[in-house]
């Protein structure tokens, strides 16, 4: 029996394939040179130098920046970009593994009102998900919860550490409301009048919805709680501006009463998730200061009369009203892969290509409130950042080569990539 266990614990790793190991700490500096340095905030830097050390980025700069190459790892990247690791907002990556399969699906929770139910303790650093998200460059994720009407709070974490403890980047950074719209869609593609029903159910949630939130605004006036009332006691920050309130809401009508009621409210910070006919409500959102965290853009229109690359140019019409903007797969979690894609085709409709790649990088880093630590490639920030071969916004040339997340070498392995590698052995295609 001994002799048996043996062997199974042998033959294990090439039985059943696990995904890389996180990576260690980084023990030397490492120099960049000769690459296109992307800085995430519109700046490129050609032939530049970026030097890491301790998990901290130490110099960006051009051909001439000195460092010392004698204790330095120096890195080739001529011909290649550096740019600062992707953020994927509003995802549910290392909660949601197959959608088919319930017990692997943990982005939900029983119940309409859950403003204390947190991402932060189901995030999954097992999941196979996150190396093939990772292989496109998106190194930190937004997850968030779902399901219900105040569905919980999310968290930020690096896609990288042997637990949440290890992975999470900011905790509990703000809690979710799926806005009840006025009109429900009765199926998919192009939406005609015949395909929207009214929503019976509105009044009596919008009840509720300012029940508890006027319980929560109460509650944080009060002082030394013998017991304290879990669900107001979270939805505390909403009223400082220490979490955010991040509003499900797509029809332009619909946006315009859900940021209005979140500052009837008292909410400090109300973000816009989905957003589908924000450009509906362009002034509104301008004037009001309104974040707005785009689904997924490859799409089509809502409505028969718009024009069929409306989600394509979205992006480019909110930039250029003035309106802080980023480009997500709003609730998805594998498909988050592609999201340098997404900018990709945001650059191709009206939008600079290092406008649409500060959408998946410097504005959700603000957004999401980790601006000291991710988003740009600046000194004294995380050295969370990728060498890609060719253009990463482009699916013909993007090449993902290497990755760091906090200075630690990232191994690029993904399930996917053992397949392809198995059947090309197994089919002779090599």
């Amino acid at each position: 029996m001994k002799k048996l266990l043996l062997l199974f614990l042998l033959a294990g790793p090439g039985v059943f394939a696990q995904n890389p190991i996180p990576g260690k700490p980084q023990t030397r500096a490492v120099a960049l040179v000769g690459g296109t340095i992307h800085v995430g905030n519109g700046q490129v830097i050609e032939n530049g130098i970026l030097v890491f050390e301790n998990g901290l980025i130490k110099t960006v700069g051009n051909a001439q920046t000195s460092f010392d190459r004698t204790a330095t790892e120096v890195i080739d990247a001529a011909g290649k970009h550096v740019y600062p690791g992707l953020i994927a907002a509003a995802s549910t990556v290392g909660l949601s593994e197959i959608a088919s399969v319930r017990a692997t699906v943990d982005n939900t929770e029983t119940g309409q009102i859950n403003p204390n139910v947190r991402a932060l303790v189901a995030y999954s650093t097992d999941s196979e998900i996150i190396p093939t998200v990772r292989g496109n460059g998106v190194l930190v994720v937004q997850a968030a919860p779902s399901g219900g009407v105040i569905t919980g709070q999310s968290s930020v974490f690096q896609l990288d550490g042997w637990n949440w403890e290890d992975a999470v980047l900011k905790a509990d950074d703000g809690i979710w409301l799926d806005y009840p719209p006025l009109f429900s869609r009765g199926g998919g593609g192009f939406e005609g009048p015949s395909a929207l029903r009214k929503n019976e159910n509105r009044p009596p949630i919008l009840a509720e919805l300012d029940r508890t939130f006027a319980d929560a605004l109460a509650y944080t006036e009060l002082k030394n709680q013998a017991v304290p009332n879990l669900k107001l006691e979270a939805m505390r920050g909403l009223f400082d501006g220490s979490k955010a309130l991040y509003i499900n809401v797509d029809y332009g009508r619909d946006i315009i009463e859900a940021v209005k009621f979140a500052q009837k409210s008292g909410v400090k910070r109300p973000v816009v998730v989905g957003g589908a006919q924000a450009s509906q409500c362009l002034d509104f959102l301008k004037e009001n200061k309104i974040p707005v965290i785009l689904g997924g853009t490859h799409e089509l229109p809502y409505r028969t009369d718009d024009d069929v690359d409306l989600p394509y140019k979205l992006p480019s019409i909110l930039q250029k009203a003035g309106i802080q903007t980023v480009i997500s797969y709003a609730g998805l979690s594998w498909r988050s892969r592609n999201l340098p894609f997404l900018a990709g085709t945001a650059a191709g409709f009206g939008l600079d290509k290092e406008e649409a790649l500060k959408m998946i990088t410097a504005n959700p880093a603000q957004i999401l409130g980790i601006a000291d630590k991710v988003g740009t490639l600046e000194a004294g920030k995380h050295a969370t950042l990728l060498i890609s071969k060719g253009d990463l916004l482009d699916m013909r040339s993007s090449v993902v080569e290497r990755a760091w997340i906090q200075g630690r070498a990232v191994d690029l392995d993904d399930k996917q990539k053992r397949l392809y590698r198995k059947f090309s052995e197994k089919y002779n295609l090599k």
